[in-house]
């Protein structure tokens, strides 16, 4: 059996230190603006390629099922990047670069919010997609890595992991997921005077 906890350690150790460097004050920004659309009732939009697009997915599962199942009102929260017939129809007849502009295009709101999820920041489809949010007045929550890219300047609440590491990237921001899904659960149940006891099935 080959020995790999030396590579195993230094991983986990690695993504400690990025973890204990993030601006934790933008993080409780998010919350408080995706609390904002909640509470207004708004539409939120996810958008994200590759394994950012499985992390918009999860997010969208945990906020609509996970904290929304036991809540008086649902959050609305929409993938964009979950509608494989759609991409494909976009990315073929249009171009890549349109699939999420196109989808949010007469659609998106100015008291709507867009999650942007992008490890360089850079993606064109992307920041083709924030700019047309920008435009619109939205809220924009960027999620990045490496040097955050474009989307750092066109993100109203910036969430920054300073790390040239794709997986770590990823990694971290599917903990914000889980983060503001379980902080918002549980201040949303406390509101109604409902106990935070998750339910599984054994």
């Amino acid at each position: 059996m080959m020995d790999f906890l030396k590579e195993i350690n230094a991983y986990y150790e690695k993504e400690r230190e990025i973890i204990a460097s993030l601006d934790k004050e933008e993080i409780n920004k998010a919350l408080n603006c995706l609390l904002k659309h909640y509470e207004n009732e708004d539409t939120i939009y996810i958008l994200g390629n590759g394994g950012s697009s499985a992390t918009a997915n999860h997010m969208v599962c945990d906020y609509n099922k996970g904290i929304s199942m036991d809540l008086k009102k649902p959050f609305h929260v929409i993938s964009l990047s979950d509608n494989v017939p759609i991409l494909m129809a976009i990315g073929n007849d249009v171009g890549f670069e349109d699939v999420f502009y196109l989808q949010l295009k007469n659609k998106l709101k100015p008291t709507d919010c867009v999650i942007a999820i992008s490890g360089s920041g850079n993606s064109h489809n992307i920041i083709k997609a924030v700019q047309y949010a920008k435009e619109i007045g939205s809220d924009i929550i960027g999620l990045t890595g490496y040097a955050g890219g474009k989307l750092k300047d066109y993100a109203d609440i910036h969430i920054h992991v300073p790390v040239d590491d794709m997986q770590i990237t990823e990694d971290i921001h599917m903990s914000f997921v889980h983060v503001s899904m379980q902080i918002l659960w549980r201040f949303l149940m406390a509101k109604e005077g409902k106990d935070a006891v998750y339910k599984i099935n054994q």
